[in-house]
This record gives structure tokens, C-alpha cells and sequence, in this order.
């Protein structure tokens, strides 16, 4: 398991927005999720990028590597608006983020997780159980 560079990408960018955002379990796909006001989108998204600095749309989703794709898929589809930002997807180990607006414009959702491509289920849950450590949830 790779999980150093998981490790050092999610524990970094958990302590960027530490303060700044609230984290919860997501059962639904797994993941870690924040909430957040619209009008923190730029400040938000900037600190995402330091991080996890490629992103697919709906506009370049097919272009996208077909791990990223699989990603995607399982989210339900990058729809207009969303994105789908990550770390190197090329690499055994990366991170993504799904941010998905609402539909009313005033909250905006991103939710995180790792990805390994060569876990076992065991390993899965204890990577799991890391990222909630880093979240501090």
C-alpha cells in the first residue's frame, strides 16, 4: 500500500482547512464531506488546488484517464457545475474531491477520499479508517 503520498496529500490538505470547514462521514460513496457557503467558493477552491491540481468537468470528462472515468461513473456523472478535482491519477495511489453546487446556488458540497488501485478490502477499511483520523472525525 502507497499510502505515504495518500498520507501526506490528505493530512496536509485536511490542516489547510482546519477551522475553516466542518467534515462528516459520507456513507452514500464513502467519503469525507463538507459543506459550505457559495460565497467561500474561490477561497475554497483555491486551497483544493494546492492539493489536487487537475480537474475534469463535464466539458473534458471524456478526455479524462479511464480510472478517472470509472470515478465519475460511481459519483453519478460530473453534471454542469461540478467538478472533479484529484491528484496525480496516473499514480497506483491518488486523492479526489467531487464538488457538487446545489441547486439553489447557496451551498456548495466537496467530498474527498483516497484511491488505490491495488487494495485489498482489508486494506480499503484501513485506509478508510486513516481518513477519518485526518478529518478528525
Amino acid at each position: 500500500m502507497n499510502s505515504p503520498d495518500i498520507g501526506t496529500i490528505c493530512k496536509e490538505l485536511f490542516d489547510e482547512f482546519h477551522g475553516r470547514l466542518s467534515w462528516k462521514w459520507d456513507d452514500w460513496i464513502g467519503t469525507i464531506l463538507a459543506e459550505f457557503d457559495a460565497a467561500r467558493k474561490e477561497d475554497v477552491r483555491a486551497s483544493l488546488e494546492k492539493f489536487l491540481p487537475i480537474s475534469w468537468d463535464s466539458s473534458n470528462m471524456e478526455n479524462a484517464p479511464p480510472i478517472v472515468q470509472s470515478i465519475d461513473k460511481n459519483l453519478g456523472g460530473i453534471r454542469s457545475g461540478q467538478l472533479l478535482f484529484s491528484s496525480d491519477p496516473t499514480q497506483e495511489t491518488f486523492v479526489f474531491c467531487a464538488w457538487w453546487p446545489w441547486g439553489s446556488g447557496t451551498t456548495i458540497s466537496i467530498r474527498i477520499a483516497p484511491y488505490d488501485k491495488n487494495l485489498s478490502e482489508t486494506e480499503s477499511n484501513q485506509l478508510i479508517e486513516q481518513l477519518k483520523s485526518w478529518a478528525e472525525i
